[in-house]
């Protein structure tokens, strides 16, 4: 079984912990997956919102978080482990956020949520490394044909994103419902075809990650006997003991049935998978009063926003479930009991 390398370092095992905010994948849960042999991954989405003065000034807030966090990760994950982060080109303060990731010698920075044009841009000449979300072969081309057109930069390793996966989505609603979604199979299988040619036109190994309703240790062979080089996860890692969301985020988990399981429309103006809890069902019908906005994703419209996504977020992770949005994958219902990072660690490669 092989690990993935990226830049100088390798995982003992071909597993990455996704991002989630808000606050959700943080420094105890990416680092204890980095410190069991897999890749934890640092959610960057309004990182500081336990800062003392995240509602004043929640940009500087969220910049000091990140070195704070990247800190406190690699202390329990150790220096010689893969340690990497999620930042979403939709932040409003995305060049800024790359920028102070790159300054704390993180070792991966993944992107996705929009198309990251310029992320070559802010860390050539560094060791930090990068890898882009897609959703479909046609987008990780452009992405590719962009970075080496316009930067000379292939890219360090591609996560393909498919329609089961939780959080905002890289689809149009209509592929994300009934039975014509576009399957992550055969995307993978696309995705992994042309870097390879890419691979044999630059002589540069590109890893390439299959994410998206990824379950056991037979999914994650299955995708490796597809061609991929390592797996991303993220709605199993939500029931360990180490993730840093509270105790009824994670029970929400465990309570959640298959019905429960819905494609909303994020105020942001992208479809997202989530619990459809009593909060959602009624900003359907009557508009939360916005009395404070954190100036989070480009896209969103406060004046139209049926609820501030940050508040609902941060509700959702501190334990106040009446009032939250809770974001999870399309196998949410399986999950039954909250168990530590290394025993589902050792579960899944067992599984393999």
């Amino acid at each position: 079984m092989k690990g993935i390398k990226i830049g100088d370092k390798i995982s003992k095992y071909p597993i990455i912990q996704g991002g989630m905010g808000v606050g959700v994948s943080l420094h105890k849960l990416a680092g204890n997956v980095s410190k069991e042999g897999g890749i934890g991954i640092i959610s960057t989405a309004d990182i500081g919102y336990k800062e003392e003065d995240f509602s004043k000034n929640p940009s500087k807030a969220n910049l000091r978080a990140i070195g704070k966090e990247i800190k406190k990760a690699r202390e329990i994950a150790g220096e010689d482990k893969i340690l990497g982060v999620n930042i979403m080109v939709a932040l409003k303060e995305y060049a800024e956020i790359v920028k102070e990731c790159v300054k704390q010698k993180i070792d991966l920075i993944i992107s996705g949520a929009g198309i990251p044009k310029e992320l070559p841009g802010f860390v050539k000449g560094t060791k930090t490394k990068i890898a882009p979300i897609v959703s479909s072969l046609r987008c990780c081309k452009l992405i590719v044909k962009h970075w080496i057109n316009k930067y000379d930069y292939v890219p360090d390793m591609i996560v393909i994103e498919g329609t089961e996966a939780g959080g905002h989505l890289g689809f149009k609603n209509e592929e994300l419902i009934g039975d014509n979604k576009p399957k992550l199979e055969d995307i993978t299988l696309d995705v992994v075809n042309y870097i390879k040619e890419v691979e044999k036109e630059t002589g540069k190994e590109i890893p390439v990650i299959s994410a998206g309703g990824i379950w056991d240790g037979k999914d994650i062979k299955k995708y490796l006997d597809l061609g991929a080089d390592g797996v991303q996860m993220a709605t199993r890692f939500v029931a360990t003991d180490e993730c840093d969301a509270s105790t009824e985020f994670k029970q929400a988990y465990i309570d959640a049935k298959k019905e429960d399981i819905k494609i909303i429309k994020s105020p942001v103006g992208m479809p997202g998978r989530a619990i459809y809890n009593s909060f959602i069902k009624n900003t359907e019908n009557v508009k939360c009063k916005i009395d404070k906005c954190y100036q989070c994703i480009k896209t969103c419209n406060v004046v139209n926003s049926p609820y501030c996504i940050t508040k609902a977020l941060i509700n959702a992770v501190k334990g106040n479930m009446e009032d939250a949005l809770i974001f999870c994958g399309s196998n949410v219902d399986k999950i039954k009991e909250i168990v530590s990072v290394r025993a589902l660690m050792d579960e899944l490669v067992s599984e393999m």
